[in-house]
């Protein structure tokens, strides 16, 4: 429990020591990304040497070779594709953000309103929603998304739409099928495993979390394909 404690303390005290480089960030769509990235890095920093856990990711086989996908060359990073990935723990929302290039996440808006760090996310393309109006908020997000898929940004979505403990499975939300459709853009699932180790309530555990990535689906794929890829490494 000391090392859950102090890994809180330590982050906590890291982010709040940012408030003031991000205040100055907002200027700047560009610098902020910067900014926030720098943040994240530190924040994975002291997750290893305080929390003591590392991480993997791995990404589909490119061939029969089996030779994996790099992440310089692997193109369902660059926008073409909606991430989905299983959703544990606040790991998987840091390695992605610094993994994936230009990448911006759906949360719920409330998150946009915490001072500067949520104006922070907005700056560098976070989208809020009010999840109170449901279907009805649909259109407006999808040519919100487009707009910023046109501009080389690259989404990523937990469509599970919370933390789900490792071992459980949780219904995904059918917004992901509307924005895969009206975007025209494939989905890439990602599974992972680590509410292992940084888990929603609970102590910090040492160890290798991994990210998978897994092979792309269409457009057209339905919530049981989805689930069943994002789920098919997930612990």
């Amino acid at each position: 429990m000391l090392k859950t404690i102090a890994l809180y303390f330590v982050i906590g005290t890291w982010c709040t020591l940012w408030l003031p480089f991000l205040f100055v960030g907002l200027i700047s769509a560009k610098i902020e990304r910067k900014l926030v990235l720098l943040d994240t890095w530190g924040a994975l920093f002291f997750t290893r040497i305080i929390g003591g856990i590392k991480y993997e990711i791995h990404y589909p086989l490119l061939n029969e070779d089996g030779i994996p996908f790099q992440h310089n060359v692997n193109k369902r990073l660059d926008g073409r594709a909606i991430i989905a990935a299983k959703h544990m723990s606040m790991m998987e929302t840091l390695i992605l953000l610094t993994h994936v290039p230009n990448a911006f996440f759906i949360l719920k808006r409330e998150l946009l309103w915490i001072p500067v760090y949520g104006w922070a996310f907005m700056r560098i393309g976070f989208i809020g929603v009010n999840r109170k109006r449901g279907a009805t908020n649909m259109h407006i997000l999808a040519q919100r998304v487009t707009e910023r898929i046109m501009n080389g940004m690259t989404l990523i979505i937990f469509p599970e739409g919370t933390r789900v403990a490792p071992g459980k499975k949780q219904k995904l939300k059918r917004g992901l099928l509307y924005l895969a459709q009206y975007l025209k853009l494939p989905i890439l699932p990602v599974g992972l495993d680590t509410g292992l180790y940084w888990p929603k309530r609970g102590k910090i555990k040492s160890g290798t979390a991994h990210i998978y990535f897994e092979n792309e689906l269409p457009s057209t794929a339905d919530l049981e394909e989805i689930s069943a890829a994002i789920n098919q490494h997930s612990c």
